[in-house]
């Protein structure tokens, strides 16, 4: 499977991560003495499941490399325009591809093995979204702290993976993307889009994970499924100072090699 990778936001001086950035893209943000962005395609190029990468955003940066095929696609104005660009420039290499791996590139703590795994579960299904979600237990064993936003259902709170598999075709529906990236750091908004009632659902606590897979999937038309995935670190973005540092001790520590 192809794998594209958004990488084109520059923090705004009202963003928390703006004093970290200064003007400069955030994917190119220092960790562990290499920028974030390249911890993705460090993990993208190791795994075995991933033929090649499409890298949107960061046209001006030099230096960056990966082990699989990397073509690179000039930043197309916003997230939705860099989504679509992305999976067109993966139909352009191999118009044939029916699924597209979409990465962000602000999830650093990925490895090849949670690249290979994501793949390995929806490569069988014939799904237009396979959504990959992590649960507060595994997120908070892993990452105490890190203060993710939560979705708080019936049976469990979860938060949403930044590494999803999707149809190829699938990005050119644009009224479905217009609504869902607008939304895409607020589950109540997201909730909204889709009705009054699974909006009240969800803050009852009396929906659950299976039954919102089936409402989401009816009301916007499409074939969705709900992964739960094992792997905090899919869902580990950057978005505040703290989850920065948090993430710069976190792979100090794994750049550090026994003598």
């Amino acid at each position: 499977m192809y794998a594209f990778v958004t990488a084109a936001g520059v923090p705004s001086p009202d963003d928390p991560l703006y004093a970290e950035t200064q003007g400069r893209p955030k994917a190119m943000l220092e960790i562990a003495g290499r920028p974030m962005l390249q911890w993705v395609l460090d993990a993208l190029g190791e795994a075995r499941r991933v033929e090649g990468v499409v890298l949107v955003g960061a046209e001006s940066v030099n230096g960056l490399t990966c082990s699989k095929p990397l073509t690179r696609i000039p930043d197309q104005g916003g997230l939705l325009a860099n989504v679509e660009a992305g999976a067109n420039g993966i139909l352009r290499l191999d118009p044939s591809a029916a699924q597209v791996l979409a990465v962000s590139s602000d999830i650093p703590a990925i490895t090849p093995q949670m690249v290979d795994w994501t793949i390995e579960s929806a490569s069988a299904s014939d799904d237009d979204l396979d959504y990959m979600v992590v649960d507060r237990e595994t997120m908070e064993a892993r990452f105490p702290g890190s203060n993710r936003t939560y979705v708080r259902l019936k049976d469990e709170e979860v938060c949403g993976s930044d590494m999803n598999v999707m149809r190829a075709g699938l990005v050119n529906d644009r009224a479905f993307w217009e609504k869902l990236v607008s939304a895409r750091k607020n589950p109540l908004k997201q909730a909204s889009l889709l009705g009054p009632d699974l909006l009240f659902l969800i803050l009852a606590r009396q929906m659950s994970l299976s039954r919102a897979e089936r409402m989401v999937s009816r009301r916007l038309r499409l074939r969705g499924r709900v992964i739960r995935c094992p792997y905090a670190e899919m869902a580990m973005d950057v978005d505040k100072p703290h989850q920065l540092a948090l993430l710069r001790e976190d792979l100090g520590r794994r750049e550090v090699r026994p003598a």
